[in-house]
């Protein structure tokens, strides 16, 4: 099999010839950009320009090299553009590590900490000296008017809809459509790996984004209509948005990534009944009209404890679900396969990021490794990722020896 047919294969419930390998794939399966550097020199690599991919989370742009290194199946469909020196723009990471950055991000130096603005010239975006990664200022809806018609103005004030990766704006003027399925079309063809397309359509997370969190909470228990008014115009614009997403990119991305960040260390941040009335249906009608408009899978970034939401996530239509955070309660992976994975691909859930990678020995997390993939590959249904991003206080030998523990029985499988 091809890396392709090898996720495909996976996504279908049928066993590959081998255990498919997701890094850097979507924006919750990466690697920090200041660890990246030190991984290539664990693994004897040339030194290289770090490119940082998401600006937020500091994550890096990995090299054609690493990516063939520890066999990754999977590329993000953003890989197909920015591909121009005149994209990027020089900067440095918390480290003091020389990178580059979108050219269109620009973070200005504000005392002891970088900020990023808005195109309206406010402050979205904090990073003192003394953090890795950015961190939500503003919240648009905090104090003032919530009308629907507002929300695209929100949505261009608040830090995680804001600031892009690429593409980016690269496809926002008018001949945008043309260069987001030129972008894409070359991708397919230069690659055999599996296509993720980040869609987002984040339905409780764009109230929090824009509410804040605990007010949107709040919301959710207290205000009912206020929360059905807003989430219809909400709706609105992500189903216009996903027809032209997919309208452009549907014949070139295998998987389109919806998020949406339902759970917390001990459960999930709403209760079933909760889910049932405010997200369901509009997840439900969202994932439906994405396989009316192409031949994709529909796969959800949901962090926390949600097992309590599965059944329900399932029967609106998902097909898998990341990073599968097998630390928080509900979430161990043996009961997850037994109760879910006939109906549900676990596409994560292969190493634990909170614990395991950056406390154990490179010896004990491959071990790790095996056990969990062990629990959650048989009769297919599972894509290799360590439980979200790899950051920056990550052993890189630990890193090494978690992919080539997945690799180490990928080959053992294919004799």
């Amino acid at each position: 099999m091809n890396a392709r047919e090898r996720v495909m294969t996976a996504l279908n419930h049928q066993e590959p010839d081998r255990i498919p390998i997701d890094f850097s794939g979507h924006r919750s399966s990466g690697i920090s950009a200041t660890l990246y550097p030190k991984l290539r020199a664990c693994l004897g690599l040339e030194p290289k320009t770090v490119r940082v991919y998401d600006p937020i989370q500091q994550l890096a742009v990995l090299d054609e090299d690493v990516l063939d290194r520890f066999g990754v199946d999977t590329i993000e469909l953003g890989r197909g553009f920015a591909l121009d020196d005149t994209d990027w723009a020089d900067w440095v990471l918390p480290d003091g590590t020389p990178c580059q950055i979108p050219a269109w991000v620009k973070p200005e130096r504000d005392g002891d900490r970088w900020v990023i603005r808005s195109d309206s010239g406010r402050v979205l975006a904090v990073m003192p000296d003394s953090a890795l990664y950015f961190e939500q200022v503003y919240y648009i809806f905090l104090e003032e008017d919530d009308d629907p018609t507002r929300i695209p103005e929100a949505i261009s004030e608040s830090m995680w809809t804001a600031i892009a990766s690429p593409p980016g704006p690269l496809v926002a003027g008018p001949d945008g459509a043309n260069v987001l399925v030129e972008g894409a079309k070359a991708l397919r063809a230069q690659s055999d790996r599996a296509i993720i397309g980040l869609f987002g359509g984040n339905l409780l997370e764009c109230g929090q984004f824009f509410y804040r969190n605990d007010n949107f909470l709040m919301m959710l228990a207290a205000e009912p209509e206020r929360v059905h008014r807003f989430l219809d115009g909400l709706m609105e614009i992500h189903l216009a948005n996903l027809e032209s997403f997919l309208g452009a990119v549907g014949d070139s991305i295998d998987i389109i990534l919806f998020g949406d960040d339902l759970g917390m260390q001990n459960g999930p941040q709403i209760s079933p009944d909760m889910y049932r009335e405010y997200f369901k249906p509009r997840h439900q009608l969202l994932w439906n009209r994405a396989r009316e408009l192409a031949d994709v899978k529909v796969m959800l970034h949901c962090c926390g404890g949600v097992q309590p939401l599965l059944p329900d996530l399932i029967d609106a239509g998902l097909d898998a679900i990341n990073p599968v955070q097998v630390s928080c309660r509900g979430m161990e992976p043996g009961a997850l396969k037994r109760e879910f994975g006939k109906d549900l691909v676990f596409w994560g859930g292969g190493c634990d990021t909170q614990h395991v990678l950056p406390l154990a020995t490179p010896e004990e997390v491959a071990e790790h490794t095996r056990k969990q993939v062990e629990l959650l590959s048989p009769g297919g249904g599972f894509v290799f990722q360590q439980v979200h991003n790899i950051l920056a206080n990550n052993p890189p030998e630990n890193v090494v020896a978690m992919f080539d523990a997945v690799n180490e029985g990928r080959a053992q499988r294919a004799r």
